[in-house]
């Protein structure tokens, strides 16, 4: 999600400040980080090269801690997540490593035939236009998964308190994930 929170900050004019001031917004009880983050008092073009290069970021992060799951389930096998039990693992055998490499690569091609050989086939026809920097294009909206923050964010005319309603969501839904 953060990755994609980073994808609102795109070259669509005033798309990019407004991206940037809702993500600076959120970090707003953390004011030593926004002005890290800004590169000064308010959101301008240092701010959005920082974003651009979050954004490029996150993937590679999110791919390595992709790797380290697999390393994990390699060395320690599968089991339990409460590890009350020893003699229920299952060991990660030889062929399911090759079995997803085969499935990885197979999709690295289909990813690489699409992006060299169909790339304007999902763009819109607005991205073709010259960008205007007074104007956001009518295409860009919010996320529909972004939809229950949003919410809990305009609920609260409070930051603060829009942040810590928003992350106890959040730590609340893992809570009830694990019983």
């Amino acid at each position: 999600m953060g990755t994609a929170f980073m994808g609102y900050v795109l070259p669509f004019g005033q798309m990019s400040f407004w991206g940037a001031t809702v993500i600076t917004n959120l970090l707003s009880p953390f004011p030593s980080l926004i002005e890290w983050l800004c590169g000064g008092h308010y959101v301008y073009n240092p701010t959005l090269k920082r974003f651009f290069v979050f954004h490029f970021l996150f993937p590679f992060l999110l791919c390595g801690f992709v790797i380290l799951h697999i390393f994990n389930l390699h060395f320690l096998s599968s089991n339990n997540p409460l590890r009350n039990s020893t003699n229920n693992k299952i060991p990660f055998l030889p062929f399911i490593i090759s079995k997803d490499f085969y499935g990885n690569i197979l999709i690295l091609y289909l990813y690489l035939l699409q992006t060299h050989f169909g790339f304007s086939s999902f763009s819109h026809p607005d991205n073709a236009l010259e960008a205007c920097g007074l104007l956001t294009p009518l295409h860009i909206v919010p996320e529909w998964y972004f939809l229950c923050q949003y919410a809990m964010l305009k609920a609260v005319p409070n930051k603060n308190a829009g942040f810590i309603i928003l992350f106890t969501s959040i730590f609340t839904f893992f809570y009830f994930m694990r019983s």
